[in-house]
């Protein structure tokens, strides 16, 4: 009789070698591409977000406040998301539908995050500080649109019957679909 060890090598990807890892990319959620891009996204609205509170004052600042809400929101949450997609945390969580969580959170910062920026750049006192904030809001938010076309485009719309497989780069071992039985045969007779 031999071993597991032996066939483990040769048939699937030892796990103990992966959870070792703090960053596990790629994996099935997150493909390297979209895994910089997430990083971009995180520094970009940080970067909106500390360029609005240097702003002193504000004619309009619902505009100024919205924004500050928006963009601190894409910068934390963003970040978080981007913790649990590329570390082994994310099975530990309890959810089963991070490709439906993580396409319609992306949607929903980049429509937000455009609203922001236009209302901001309507209703600011055009400062070179405010220029900037609203530039680097507007980069921040193409970033999530770039973000959501590539998910669109690896993947397709993860609400249909039958969206695409994971990216061909996932390190997920594939499950076996029938099972060697204890007398070294395959099941049949």
């Amino acid at each position: 009789m031999a071993s597991e060890a032996v066939y483990n090598s040769t048939t699937t990807a030892d796990p103990s070698s992966r959870q070792n890892r703090c960053f596990n990319i790629p994996n099935n959620n997150l493909d390297l591409v979209r895994f910089c891009l997430k990083v971009l996204e995180v520094l970009l609205s940080f970067v909106a977000f500390v360029l609005e509170e240097s702003v002193n004052s504000c004619t309009s600042c619902s505009a100024l406040y919205f924004f500050e809400f928006v963009s601190c929101t894409a910068f934390l949450f963003t970040l978080l998301l981007l913790i649990l997609l590329s570390t082994p945390l994310h099975m530990k969580v309890g959810i089963n539908c991070w490709p439906k969580l993580d396409f319609v959170y992306s949607v929903l910062i980049f429509l937000l995050l455009i609203i922001a920026s236009i209302a901001f750049a309507a209703n600011n006192n055009g400062t070179g500080l405010e220029n900037a904030t609203v530039g680097f809001g507007f980069i921040a938010s193409f970033t999530f649109l770039a973000d959501v076309l590539v998910f669109y485009r690896a993947r397709g719309f993860p609400f249909s019957e039958n969206p695409r497989d994971p990216p061909v780069g996932s390190t997920e071992p594939a499950q076996e679909s029938e099972k060697l039985n204890a007398n070294g045969t395959n099941g049949t007779n």
